[in-house]
């Protein structure tokens, strides 16, 4: 199996690099200081299920072309547009889009792009770093990959994904029938904890130790989960218990990577979380004040950030 990889850093290094140890033929599109950095110590991953080192095939925006069985999309939302325009040479008749990005709004911009028989849906769970030397270092047990076609098909083309992460070290990827499903509860849960996180600056137990904080975490979840259902994806009740328990714990330390980008200065992903899902609480009818809020919230912070008016730590 061929399989590209738009980038080499802590997400699609760590997949990539575990699936050419699988024995696929991977390379990575990167910039150019990454592809020196590659070409002179390889790619080199640091994780509890064992370190690995290898040589990385690369590739520059301008050199990819045709022939791909998988193009694994690994960048933010806010960086789909040049993800696109990169991946377009490289998309031909056998190739299938793989998407691991936060949200659900870029599903309909590929298939506008591709075809919507082109594109998969996927899901990561992973915690890893790029480090500075360039190494890809997984910082806990979490390697999870799934992904399925979006019309529910258990497809030869998944099939042979999943039997080839079945062959890999330290990842597990698996191919669903529901993958929208899916995804949409990780846009539920993520969405909850970025409204939380976002507008009150805090962690999901610093909230919870706060006057209302879990009243409040509970019912962004429950608007969230309404949200889904009138997409046709309704949260099952061990999921929603599942999440009331995290939001009501107060020794809890989970903050969203929209949170540490925001508090570090950063570009975040309004748009496709928070911006996403106050469009579908709108057309789906139901009230919109904390959406609006924390949508309002994040794209003023965008303004000063854009403007240089950010406290310097």
């Amino acid at each position: 199996m061929r399989i590209l990889v738009l980038g080499a850093g802590a997400l699609g290094g760590y997949f990539g690099g575990r699936l050419q140890q699988a024995g696929a033929e991977v390379a990575y599109v990167v910039r150019p200081r990454r592809r020196e950095q590659l070409a002179r110590d390889g790619l080199m991953i640091a994780s509890p299920f064992g370190d690995a080192q290898m040589p990385a095939t690369t590739l520059l925006a301008g050199e990819v072309g045709p022939g791909w069985d998988v193009i694994l999309l690994t960048c933010k939302a806010y960086d789909l547009d040049d993800a696109i325009a990169t991946i377009r040479p490289a998309v031909d008749a056998r190739t299938a889009v793989l998407p691991v990005l936060n949200g659900l709004a870029h599903i309909a911009t590929l298939q506008g792009e591709f075809g919507a028989d082109r594109v998969l849906g996927g899901l990561a769970k992973i915690q890893a770093t790029l480090t500075p030397a360039g190494v890809v270092t997984q910082m806990n047990d979490w390697r999870w990959l799934t992904f399925g076609e979006t019309d529910g098909r258990m497809s030869p083309r998944v099939e042979a994904l999943a039997a080839l992460g079945a062959q890999a070290t330290g990842m597990v990827a698996t191919a669903v029938p529901d993958i929208l499903q899916r995804m949409w509860e990780k846009l539920v849960h993520l969405g909850t904890s970025a409204i939380g996180t976002v507008l009150m600056r805090a962690n999901t137990g610093e909230i919870a130790r706060s006057p209302g904080g879990v009243d409040f975490m509970h019912r962004v979840l429950e608007r969230n989960a309404a949200i889904a259902a009138a997409q046709g994806h309704p949260m099952l009740d061990g999921f929603l218990a599942e999440y009331r328990a995290l939001f009501a714990d107060p020794a809890a330390g989970y903050a969203t990577s929209m949170l540490r980008d925001l508090e570090a200065g950063g570009r975040i992903e309004a748009d496709h979380i928070l911006g996403f899902l106050l469009q579908a609480a709108r057309a789906a009818g139901l009230p919109t004040e904390i959406h609006e809020a924390a949508f309002l919230h994040a794209k003023a912070y965008e303004q000063r950030r854009d403007a240089g008016r950010l406290p310097r730590g």
